[in-house]
């Protein structure tokens, strides 16, 4: 049997996660009082219980029983009831837009600011935190990556590595993008732009890719980048407590060279145990402002 506690932040997915779970065909039930859980996982456990994949949502709104949780978990492994705990976490930045874009008011503010209420619940929750097997950072998540991650958490179990990472390309005369963790200039790559044939094509297309892929320079490049990456990313997940990072893959307008880059790069990427997706942030606004579109 599998049961797995669903917890964390108000407003960092914990309803979509259930959902997720359900679809996956779990039992779920959600703000099940504190003081129940061991009955419950003793029903749950029963020969009689048609459903060998449980989950159960405990957040904040447990109120002061919350407190009592710890003496729950340590009762069910007392008594030999294995459980998983899939923590959901958010930046406050990103909690705080949430709330307002949803007019919610959260559990703990009480009329007061959503700050406040925010910073409460991390000091009562941290606890959760700390013993979690599962945490997930959905801050960048759109609600079908987040259902993506659950479902790799389901199927891969305990080597599930929380760590989302992002390759963006870009382009400089558009600036340099404001959450890049690392950004790599590829303005010295053969430029398909000078090419007629080419102009109006993108890195996505294979024409374009081959281009600028014809050069040393450019194999070099490619394969000392992906080194890089392989080295930093395992290093951030275990000296910086991170969970998402942005790689920036810059060219002179963002839809030739820094695209090719960013495809290629993810497409490698995607062999590492992480969640890898591409970005391209002018690729469109380039054409734009040249008349293209």
């Amino acid at each position: 049997m599998r049961f797995i506690i669903v917890t964390g932040m108000s407003g960092a997915g914990k309803s979509t996660v259930l959902k997720a779970l359900e679809d996956m065909d779990y039992f779920c039930v959600d703000n099940l009082p504190v003081m129940l859980i061991d009955k419950f996982a003793e029903i749950s456990s029963d020969s009689n219980f048609k459903n060998d994949k449980v989950a159960i949502g405990i957040d904040i709104r447990s109120g002061e029983a919350l407190g009592e949780l710890n003496n729950v978990l340590r009762s069910l492994t007392e008594n030999k009831f294995n459980y998983e705990i899939l923590f959901l976490d958010a930046s406050d930045k990103v909690l705080v837009k949430r709330y307002k874009e949803t007019r919610r008011e959260h559990p703990l503010a009480h009329g007061s600011r959503i700050e406040d209420g925010i910073a409460q619940e991390r000091n009562r929750i941290d606890f959760l935190k700390r013993i979690a097997d599962y945490t997930i950072d959905t801050s960048g998540l759109l609600t079908r990556e987040l259902k993506k991650e659950v479902k790799k958490i389901v199927t891969s179990d305990k080597n599930y590595i929380n760590m989302i990472v992002t390759v963006m390309s870009f382009g400089y005369k558009f600036g340099i993008p404001q959450d890049a963790d690392f950004v790599f200039d590829v303005r010295f790559m053969p430029n398909p732009y000078y090419d007629a044939d080419l102009r109006k094509m993108t890195g996505n297309d294979e024409e374009v890719r081959d281009y600028v892929m014809n050069s040393d320079a450019s194999v070099r490049f490619m394969k000392s980048l992906y080194e890089m990456c392989e080295l930093i990313i395992p290093n951030f997940i275990n000296t910086e407590d991170r969970h998402q990072i942005v790689i920036a893959i810059g060219c002179t307008g963002g839809r030739h060279r820094s695209v090719t880059v960013a495809n290629l790069l993810a497409e490698k990427l995607k062999e590492l145990p992480y969640s890898t997706r591409v970005f391209h942030r002018d690729i469109v606004y380039d054409s734009y402002v040249k008349g293209e579109l």
